[in-house]
């Protein structure tokens, strides 16, 4: 006998502060759960060790995936100077230090940024989720390979200095789709000739959605009613919603 799918028709939106430690799947499904949601989706991964902006999709809303994958994107993004990672992040093994680092100063950083607003080009990192004979490249990476990767363009639109100190800096990032902040960390890091890596990441926007609107699990979880916390399809930006969607009303 086949075993009915658990959970309710829901439709809708929801936007998720997703804390650090837990995978996006892993933050999605305990939304889910909670909501006692069927079907379930988001559009766009956050690295176990980021924060911030999930958008959880329910239902006939999981068809604006496809559409949230061209939006541009806002992170909060913290460097630590001196030290350059193979995974270009906390979470990898040191490739390269700076030799008698005596830290950055301000004014070396705000003069290096120019160079990596706009369009510019970036290698995509081997620590991943781009394929190569239908295998991700981290899979490569986990096992010590590293392959070619071409360069690709990417557009930053807005890059400011938010706090600075000689060890580290929190920038703000706004980019297009397939910019890869880590990748941007140590690049940023190799023209200041002093390495960097990321220590911690916060997306705060994606497309029209703004984490100052999302909800923590702790938040929805505690809630009387978590299906107040999601947006109706119909209170959606039309920019975002696929024709189909739109014709369904």
């Amino acid at each position: 006998m086949a075993t009915r799918r658990r959970g309710q028709l829901i439709d809708g939106v929801l936007l998720l502060d997703k804390p650090e430690g837990l995978s996006s799947n892993h933050a999605l499904q305990r939304a889910r759960r909670t909501l006692d949601a069927r079907k379930a989706g988001h559009t766009g991964t956050l690295d176990p060790f980021a924060t911030g902006l999930l958008v959880c999709c329910f239902g006939r809303a999981t068809k604006i995936s496809a559409t949230m994958l061209e939006a541009d994107k806002a992170y909060e993004a913290t460097l630590a100077f001196g030290e350059e990672t193979d995974s270009g992040d906390l979470t990898g093994n040191v490739t390269a230090q700076a030799a008698d680092f005596a830290g950055v100063a301000k004014d070396a950083l705000e003069a290096a940024l120019p160079a990596f607003r706009g369009p510019i080009s970036q290698v995509p990192p081997m620590y991943s989720a781009l394929k190569r004979d239908g295998k991700p490249l981290y899979e490569y990476a986990r096992q010590g390979i590293e392959l070619e990767r071409e360069a690709r363009c990417v557009v930053i639109h807005e890059l400011t200095v938010l706090e600075c100190t000689p060890r580290s800096a929190r920038l703000y990032v706004r980019c297009s789709k397939g910019t890869y902040i880590r990748t941007l960390a140590q690049d940023i890091g190799r023209a200041l000739g002093c390495y960097a890596h990321l220590s911690a990441l916060r997306r705060t926007e994606l497309g029209p959605f703004n984490i100052d609107d999302a909800f923590s699990l702790d938040t929805l979880q505690a809630m009387e009613d978590p299906m107040s916390a999601l947006l109706a399809i119909e209170s959606l930006p039309t920019e975002i919603l696929p024709k189909k969607l739109q014709s369904e009303g």
